[in-house]
């Protein structure tokens, strides 16, 4: 019984923490997303999973789609679905690749695995869409904490092969360490970083029925690389402190399946520095760039 009441207060400090940062983002303006249409995708637990989906241009009726999902960020507690509509148009006009974007369950409401289960949910929701989209031609990507969960779906999730491309954008791929030793490269005083005390909450949010910080499915920098992309795109930032636990996975990565593996960091950004990029200015030619080497990661898996 004790312990039940602790869980519960435990539980009711991280809702309050977590709602108190939540008004703050609303306050600072949330998502608008023009997707070409909503799905809802049948969970396990018999709720609906939203999909925003994005046809490409170079659509063809009755010819399947080669698909890519996308996994926005959230620090696993934001509702910030919506906030890669940007990218996500810029793949349906940039490749033949159609997009789906996907709302998955938040902490601390849900905690781990919830978010990895619907991941699971939605792919293999369009592994059974051979009329829709190719099923041989299934890319999977991320931001922030969506692109933790890009690489614990090809990591340990799915079969070698599920997927022919991961982009994943400056996730955090170590909760083991805490979060005070991370550090950014490019620590200039500038921020751009998440701060040890907001990644304390998210980590608490996330973590909160306790599993171990070193499992491969919660920090996949741990976990086996055999099962990655022979093509993965891995983008990090250099006034990001998850910046360096995400470059030795990649460097992983890429001593396993050689040069189809690109890891490129952006000087002088921050940790979502592409989401408020100024019209004009450097962050986003870096921006520009970025989204650059995952068209062209696209392109060279798109037969």
């Amino acid at each position: 019984m004790w312990l039940a009441l602790k869980n519960l207060f435990r539980y009711l400090r991280l809702k309050a923490l977590v709602s108190f940062a939540r008004f703050q983002v609303w306050r600072g303006g949330m998502p608008k997303a023009s997707p070409d249409s909503i799905l809802q995708i049948p969970s396990r637990t018999g709720r609906s999973i939203k999909a925003h989906c994005y046809k490409s241009t170079s659509f063809t009726p009755g010819i399947p789609s080669p698909l890519l999902i996308n996994f926005h960020g959230s620090g696993f507690v934001f509702p910030l679905h919506g906030s890669d509509d940007f990218f996500c148009r810029k793949v349906t006009t940039s490749t033949p690749y159609s997009v789906l974007d996907i709302q998955y369950s938040l902490a601390p409401e849900y905690p781990w695995p919830a978010c990895h289960n619907d991941a699971e949910d939605v792919v293999n929701w369009a592994l059974k869409q051979p009329d829709v989209y190719s099923t041989s031609q299934i890319a999977i990507s991320g931001f922030s904490a969506g692109a933790n969960m890009a690489c614990v779906a090809v990591a340990s999730t799915f079969a070698k092969d599920t997927f022919n491309t991961l982009l994943a954008f400056y996730p955090p791929t170590d909760l083991s360490m805490d979060p005070e030793e991370k550090v950014a490269p490019e620590d200039d005083g500038r921020g751009g970083g998440i701060t040890a005390q907001m990644a304390r909450l998210f980590d608490a949010s996330y973590l909160r029925l306790d599993p171990g910080k070193a499992d491969p499915r919660v920090s996949p920098a741990l976990g086996p690389v055999e099962n990655y992309p022979e093509n993965s795109l891995f983008i990090t930032c250099g006034r990001d402190s998850l910046c360096l636990e995400t470059e030795r996975l990649a460097k992983r990565v890429e001593e396993k399946h050689g040069e189809g593996v690109v890891l490129r960091r952006m000087d002088k950004c921050g940790h979502a520095w592409d989401k408020r990029a100024a019209p004009g200015s450097y962050q986003e030619s870096k921006r520009d760039e970025a989204y650059g080497l995952a068209i062209d990661m696209l392109m060279k898996t798109k037969q």
